[in-house]
């Protein structure tokens, strides 16, 4: 019972891992600068993996794309397939962790499920590290531009999509992990009923011989005197 309620909590934290992790995939605001006046924000600067924009004080935004994928930055490249490849590692291991639950009718014997879920421990791990790679090599290119004083472009501060991906990241492998753990809980439980039925064996088998012994007593002899 409770390795089931522990694959249940980790279905539900690496579903929600990879929920975040997708919704971070298309989030304008991966890192963003705004130009302050006098009084109001005059421009807002922001940029994903896809597109740099503007907004201005009356909220209207002007964007463009990036012209050729070739022609992108390294570190964008890189972001962009570690984080499509967080997204399909996720989807898999959904699939294999519904299979791989004691709570569900498929995927076979209860070892054979745990198998089945300490694979998907070990995909949502993968797709938790795939993100967290993408949002720190994203932030570390950030920071270091905005530190680095002989940097005269516009300068970027972290933003909110970063902060989603690591959330969701975490909560990827900190669910992958509680999945790893539930091929451990079967093994033991395994053991214990081994264990249990060795000693059941045991017992019959000595139950078998002792009744398998013949009885050596002398035959009983009656007077007929006793039937009086």
């Amino acid at each position: 019972m409770a390795s089931t309620s522990a694959e249940i909590i980790a279905f539900v934290l690496t579903i929600s891992g990879w929920v975040l992790v997708s919704s971070t995939l298309p989030t304008d605001y991966w890192k963003v600068s705004t130009i302050d006046g006098t009084v109001i924000t005059t421009a807002t600067f922001w940029a994903n993996l896809w597109k740099t924009c503007v907004t201005d004080s009356t909220g209207v935004s002007n964007c463009k794309d990036f012209p050729s994928m070739l022609a992108l930055d390294g570190y964008i490249q890189a972001c962009r397939g570690l984080m499509i490849s967080a997204v399909c590692l996720g989807f898999f291991g959904a699939v294999f962790g519904l299979f791989g639950m004691k709570c569900t009718k498929v995927g076979g014997s209860d070892q054979t499920k745990a198998k089945i879920a300490c694979l998907a421990g070990l995909i949502f791990i993968l797709s938790g590290l795939c993100s967290m790679t993408s949002c720190s090599l994203y932030a570390n290119r950030i920071t270091s531009e905005f530190f680095d004083p002989s940097f005269v472009a516009q300068k970027y501060e972290l933003g909110a999509a970063l902060f989603i991906g690591w959330a969701g990241a975490s909560l990827c492998i900190i669910g992958g992990v509680i999945f790893c753990f539930s091929i451990a809980e079967n093994s033991n439980a395994a053991r214990r009923g081994y264990a249990y039925n060795g000693a059941t064996s045991v017992m019959s088998s000595r139950t078998k011989v002792h009744n398998s012994v013949p009885d050596k007593s002398p035959p009983k002899h009656f007077d007929k005197n006793a039937y009086v």
